[in-house]
């Protein structure tokens, strides 16, 4: 009987240790940034995140579309509705062209941002970062400049515009909206980053691969803006 005893908290001991060791293990390794899928688990995380994010902008276009497409009310000209007066005449797309190469020129910025904190440069890293970020704010605020001119002078309202269909508006201020809350994020993620990177936060072992996950975010907002401009203001 004392042999029995003796051998059973034996045989119940390890698989207690063995799963607060698993537990402790993998709370280390998520905090260590170990890697999980032949990639940190830092990079792991955010293609997750894209890949969510990319279902939601993904049915929003297609709602977009479905609408468009189904409507038997006029949709207003996009030519029209998105033109800026400048000198005595209206110039199509005019401001909506300069978000577009504003936003698409910060990702090759962001891109050298990248290629410097691998060379571990990290003072051009975190400027080009913060020209990046200067670069996303020019856009979120010239986007509030075209909000601010559709709803003051156009009449346009998330339930109805007097150019026509009133799904136009619900689906302008949605689609629109979130990509900017998007870019208004990046700018912040940007920011803190870049600040940390000066800090000298990230110089302990000369990891700099969270450059690298900023911009897999900030790509993937571009990319988005190129699928919203050639949907909603081209068709």
């Amino acid at each position: 009987m004392n042999t029995a005893a003796s051998i059973a908290p034996m045989s119940v001991a390890p698989a207690a240790a063995a799963t607060v060791d698993g537990l402790r293990g993998l709370i280390a390794d998520w905090s260590s940034d170990r890697e999980a899928f032949h990639v940190s688990w830092g990079k792991a995380m955010m293609w997750i995140f894209l890949l969510s994010d990319t279902f939601i902008f993904s049915c929003f276009l297609v709602g977009y579309m479905t609408v468009r497409v189904s409507t038997t009310v006029p949709w207003p000209n996009p030519s029209e509705v998105f033109a800026l007066h400048v000198a005595g005449a209206d110039v199509p797309l005019l401001l909506i062209a300069i978000m577009t190469f504003v936003l698409i020129s910060s990702s090759g910025t962001m891109a050298m941002a990248v290629n410097c904190a691998y060379r571990g440069d990290k003072v051009n890293a975190a400027t080009l970062m913060l020209v990046t970020a200067t670069c996303g704010e020019i856009f979120v605020g010239m986007q509030a400049f075209e909000w601010s001119k559709l709803i003051m002078e156009e009449g346009v309202r998330p339930w109805g515009n007097p150019m026509g269909a009133a799904q136009f508006g619900s689906a302008f201020f949605m689609i629109t909206g979130f990509h900017g809350l998007h870019v208004s994020g990046g700018v912040v993620f940007l920011f803190i980053v870049a600040f940390k990177l000066l800090r000298g936060d990230y110089d302990r072992g000369g990891n700099y691969q969270i450059v690298e996950i900023v911009g897999l975010y900030w790509h993937f907002v571009d990319l988005v803006w190129v699928f919203i401009f050639a949907l909603f203001y081209l068709w």
